[in-house]
């Protein structure tokens, strides 16, 4: 598989609106969910690990999954024995993982996800009962966010078409909110939090 984001991973976290945004997206789920030190947490597109690391904060443990070896690499440099994500190296829609996590996390992953029911309906395996999914994206856009859109399948998110996917795969008390706005020159994007139970 192709790795899109070799290049990208270089200078990823010099960006302060991708790295900015990451606490943003932390403080609304630490708003929504009340995070503790006895959850094991996976953040689905874990990347360099900005969100993840801010959600390790408040957990015992977060596990990462990404399929970019070049993002997971720059995330493991920053890796210490106080503050540790472990890292899988895999597409979980192919090849799932086998545990049960307490919750999951993700940030601005979801649109290149082409099959979103088989996503829901994978992670919903990995979550424990009453467990949490909170998933931070891109609201419906032109597809001018990213200056190349090779490797995006959805060009933001309406509400009611991701909520009916949700709903459908399974998952309740389903949550839907503008949490940010990243204002580029030509306009502003809306970021949503997703948050749902098991």
């Amino acid at each position: 598989m192709q790795d899109h984001f070799h290049t990208k991973s270089q200078t990823w976290d010099e960006g302060k609106i991708r790295v900015e945004g990451a606490k943003v997206i932390a403080h609304a789920i630490r708003q929504k969910i009340a995070l503790h030190k006895e959850m094991e947490i996976i953040d689905f597109g874990v990347g360099t690990g900005l969100l993840g690391f801010e959600i390790a904060k408040a957990t015992q443990k977060v596990h990462g999954v990404d399929t970019s070896a070049a993002m997971l690499a720059k995330l493991q440099a920053k890796n210490t024995p106080e503050l540790h994500i472990q890292t899988y190296c895999q597409d979980i829609i192919k090849n799932p993982l086998t545990q049960s996590f307490d919750g999951l996390v993700s940030s601005m992953t979801l649109h290149h996800i082409e099959d979103l029911k088989l996503l829901f309906e994978t992670i919903y395996k990995n979550i424990k009962e009453a467990g949490f999914i909170a998933i931070a994206d891109l609201q419906s856009e032109d597809g001018t966010f990213h200056d190349d859109n090779t490797g995006v399948f959805h060009f933001g998110f309406e509400e009611k078409t991701l909520v009916d996917i949700v709903l459908a795969c399974g998952f309740k008390n389903i949550s839907f909110e503008n949490i940010n706005t990243i204002n580029k020159p030509h306009r502003d994007f809306g970021i949503f939090l997703l948050t749902a139970q098991k």
